[in-house]
């Protein structure tokens, strides 16, 4: 994929998220997809991502930055939400927070392949 193309497809995969639109998340995530160096499987990222919208019912990515060299995309994603209880240990309990995520992915055979994951949980401490 070029550039534009990869950025174009990224930018449609966080509008299936967006949607929830888990039957197409395929076309989008390799069978064999890992997450932070776990190999979780598109069943298991699936699940992680259906469960990340079941404790922030509000939950939105937005892309801040987004920079593609193929076959790598590394983005800052915004976020502005409530989850539910806890939230990566911590007893947000539907407050609002706003906090960043900065990710990595690697892409083989036209999917999203390896996901490396940083959030910003000093910045969701400093808001509690």
């Amino acid at each position: 994929m070029s550039r534009s193309d990869l950025a174009d497809f990224y930018r449609n995969y966080i509008a299936c998220l967006n949607r929830q639109d888990w039957a197409r998340l395929g076309q989008f995530v390799h069978e064999d997809v890992a997450h932070n160096a776990r190999p979780f499987g598109l069943s298991g990222y699936r699940a992680m991502l259906e469960q990340d919208f079941r404790d922030i019912p509000d939950l939105h990515f937005n892309i801040e930055l987004l920079i593609c060299d193929p076959p790598i995309v590394a983005t800052r994603l915004a976020f502005d939400c409530t989850p539910a209880g806890q939230f990566l240990g911590l007893g947000v309990n539907g407050r609002r927070v706003s906090f960043h995520e900065n990710v990595f992915y690697e892409f083989r055979d036209g999917k999203i392949r390896q996901v490396w994951s940083m959030i910003d949980k000093a910045a969701i401490e400093a808001q509690l």
